[in-house]
């Protein structure tokens, strides 16, 4: 292969190498970028050696930033070796740039490697975790913010990010559900849409566009108990209806690379499952990328009863893996497999095509440092404008759930206000789960942001409370890796409560920063108490009975159980963790600079014992609707309601809704309905609404959801004003999956919703004939 070097620019000439056939990836619709990216990588696998293929397939990481237990060695000879395809865990030019010469200048082929990390709510500049930036319902700011962590990422020599994850979950007590984007599919999937869109930008050879990777694949968040890496089973129709849809509208919008699951589909591991990999994935839905597996995914198919290392490998390379993790199952069976006729040479060159094809389609054949420029690690790298974003990505994420007496707004000046809590004057828990390259110390605690709006203007006292947990045993889980993320005051418990009340008997209105912490919420944090900690409980109750009006800011990374909150507090606003610019966001907010307009994407429950609550569940033969409670499907101790249900969110002001008004009630075909409300802002405040519309189908031939969601429109109203909302509904909005997995949809009525969340709706009922 003959290689060009200038400027440090390695570049690779593809007409030197010689084209085979197309290969089947390309039997159809072969555009001429898929032809000559098929030729040049055909020419290449043709000087590939087995060894060399197969070291395609190996991704390893370096250690700076791990995710597991296993860190890879011999990684220098690896690469120089052929070995390795691709490394994660390391990011900025020197490093990067130092790995990646060892693969283009001493390997024997010259092959670039991919760099990829763990970029999930930002790189350098931290937004608010995926939960919290699902309720802004707003997929402008949601790519922005991919297209701002794509920029920062490139800036330190990555091309590979492992988001978004799209995984609907249902079970709060699932740590990972602060990931993903709540337990709606058709909202999952605009914003799977969007996260791609913005971290792949208009094409992936652009030096600030990186591959996006889709996790995980699949079901991952119907986990049982809501315990880290548990078995999933559900069945087909469950699959396709509810949890698929998002990973489906990830593969639409051009996803690059996919990652698989932990859990088992069907009673095979996910990893190893050729019904998802192939058959689905690719024979169904068309994917032309490829997979890689989750952190040593591939040899944990062993814990899960199929095999030894070289017979789980084999299992996973035929199901459709591309590549494997961090495990060297791979790596270290393949050629042994080969000889023994468990695999085939053609399997280990599909896998081996699609990486080398990621890599072209990121263009690091034509420039393997394309993405290694010290200058703009420099300049792209928390920029004034990116810490902006972040602030107004946060502030439009936090969503009200209470403000009794309109407390709410604070007002600016001659307030004394009493500043409480673990949370308050924390700088780390601001940036909450996955932020691998993320640096806490630059954040913005709430304190601190309260003191830049209020300045001398007012009194801002501040008292710690008390300590995030007093739990030994769960602070030592939380401190994982010896990283000491949470720690007791050495203040007894009683002095610093003590404080606290004195306090907020001296201020006009405490201000309690209060909840979870950063390592409470993520991976391997599930919980099976989702309550505000015991120790920040007795602060809050102690609080409550100084009588002055009591406002929680809560940190969370799931949705909690808050029925005593609910019930005691004057204000409850969600700000989950709200990034970078965490302080600023809160304070622009509480001080009312901008007035709150999320709305939750996952449903709070009022105790686990609900556990899993979500707004789109099934009727059972016997509902309740309210009357005599035997034999009717309900609690004996509490109500089947929600606290807090999807689509919910209060604003500084307040929203009419006016009946739904049809353009028709009988349609026929593929006619359009249309349904429009007008919303009129009754309140003082100017403000912002989210208009959602949902479609029941009552009768139908399996029984459907109560009601689904199909569309929304975010609107802007000043004081006094009314708009009209219009929404366009046809057929495809009816269609579902029926006992046979088609997706089709059947004549017959139905009840047209539209409102501020999916409990408080207006209705009107259509009959749809085919």
């Amino acid at each position: 292969m003959k290689i060009f070097k200038k400027n440090k620019v390695v570049v690779f000439a593809a007409a030197a190498l010689m084209a085979l056939p197309l290969s089947k990836a390309f039997a159809q619709k072969v555009t001429p970028a898929d032809a000559k990216m098929d030729a040049f990588v055909s020419g290449l696998m043709k000087k590939m050696t087995v060894d060399e293929k197969i070291g395609q397939l190996n991704l390893v990481t370096v250690g700076r930033a791990t995710t597991g237990a296993v860190v890879n060695s011999n990684v220098e000879a690896g690469i120089k070796n052929g070995n390795i395809g691709g490394v994660f865990g390391v990011w900025g030019t020197e490093y990067v740039q130092k790995i990646q010469d060892l693969a283009v200048k001493n390997s024997r082929l010259h092959i670039p490697l991919i760099f990829g990390l763990d970029v999930i709510h930002g790189h350098r500049t931290i937004f608010p975790i995926p939960l919290g930036m699902s309720a802004t319902w707003d997929m402008g700011l949601i790519q922005e913010s991919a297209q701002i962590a794509a920029k920062e990422a490139t800036a330190e020599g990555l091309n590979w990010v492992f988001s978004p994850m799209v995984d609907i979950a249902r079970d709060p007590r699932w740590g990972r559900i602060s990931e993903g984007s709540g337990e709606d599919p058709w909202y999952g999937g605009q914003v799977a849409a969007a996260m791609v869109k913005g971290y792949q930008g208009s094409s992936m050879t652009n030096a600030d566009a990186v591959m996006a990777c889709v996790k995980h694949f699949a079901l991952y968040g119907g986990a049982e108990a809501g315990r880290e890496y548990n078995t999933v089973d559900m069945s087909r129709i469950k699959m396709y209806q509810d949890y698929l849809p998002p990973y489906k509208a990830a593969v639409d919008a051009g996803a690059g690379s996919f990652m698989s699951s932990f859990n088992t589909v069907d009673g095979i591991p996910a990893t190893g499952n050729k019904w998802l990999l192939t058959d689905l994935l690719r024979k169904q839905w068309g994917f032309k990328g490829f997979v890689v597996s989750d952190y040593t995914a591939v040899n944990e198919m062993s814990n899960h009863g199929l095999g030894d290392l070289q017979t789980v490998s084999a299992l996973a390379l035929k199901a459709g893996l591309d590549m494997d993790m961090v495990g060297e199952g791979f790596l270290k069976t393949l050629k042994k497999s080969l000889k023994e006729g468990k695999v085939t040479q053609a399997e280990i060159d599909i896998a081996c095509r699609r990486v080398l094809e990621a890599k072209y389609k990121l263009g690091l054949f034509n420039n393997p440092y394309k993405s290694i420029d010290p200058e703009r690690e420099k300049t792209d790298v928390m920029t004034p404008a990116n810490l902006q974003a972040s602030r107004k990505i946060a502030e439009h994420s936090f969503v009200l759930l209470k403000n009794a007496n309109q407390v709410l707004p604070l007002k600016k000046s001659g307030t004394k206000i009493a500043v409480v809590g673990p949370l308050a004057d924390d700088k780390r828990d601001m940036l909450g789960t996955w932020v691998v390259a993320g640096e806490w110390e630059k954040s913005v605690s709430v304190l601190e942001g309260i003191h830049h709006i209020v300045g001398n203007n007012g009194t801002v006292t501040y008292a710690k409370g008390s300590n995030i947990t007093e739990d030994t045993m769960f602070m030592n889980r939380l401190n994982y890796f010896g990283q000491q993320m949470v720690s007791i005051d050495k203040r007894s418990s009683d002095d610093m409560l003590n404080e606290a009340v004195k306090n907020a008997k001296d201020a006009d209105v405490v201000v309690a920063v209060v909840g979870e912490s950063q390592s409470m919420s993520g991976e391997s944090s599930s919980r099976s108490d989702i309550s505000i900690p015991e120790s920040q409980e007795r602060m809050l109750k102690a609080l409550a009975k100084t009588g002055k009006p009591l406002v929680i800011v809560l940190f969370n990374g799931r949705p909690l159980t808050l029925t005593w909150e609910d019930e005691h507090a004057d204000a409850i606003l969600d700000v989950w963790a709200p990034g970078t610019e965490a302080g600023n966001a809160v304070a622009e907010v509480l001080f009312g600079n901008y007035n709150p307009a999320g709305k939750l994407t996952a449903t709070f429950p009022r105790s686990v014992g609900q556990i899993p609550i979500y707004y789109n569940h099934k009727n059972t033969g016997r509902p309740y609707s309210g009357g005599p409670t035997k034999f009717k499907s309900n609690y004996l101790d509490i109500s089947n309601d929600p606290l807090y249900p999807f689509g919910y969110g209060l604003s500084y002001t307040t929203f009419s809704y006016s009946d739904v008004k049809l353009n028709k009630t009988n349609l026929k075909g593929n006619e359009t309905l249309t349904a429009t409300v007008t919303v009129t802002n009754t309140g003082k405040y100017e403000g912002e609404e989210v208009v959602q519309l949902y479609v029941s189908d009552p009768v139908a031939s399996i029984s459907r959801s109560v009601q689904e969601l199909k569309n929304f429109k975010k609107i802007n109203l000043k004081p006094g004003e009314k708009q009209d909302v219009t929404f366009n509904i046809t057929p495809a909005d009816l269609k579902f999956y029926n006992s046979r997995l088609q997706y089709d949809w059947e004549p017959g009525e139905f009840i047209i919703r539209v409102g501020t969340s999916s409990v408080d709706t207006h209705m009107a009922k259509v009959n749809w004939s085919k």
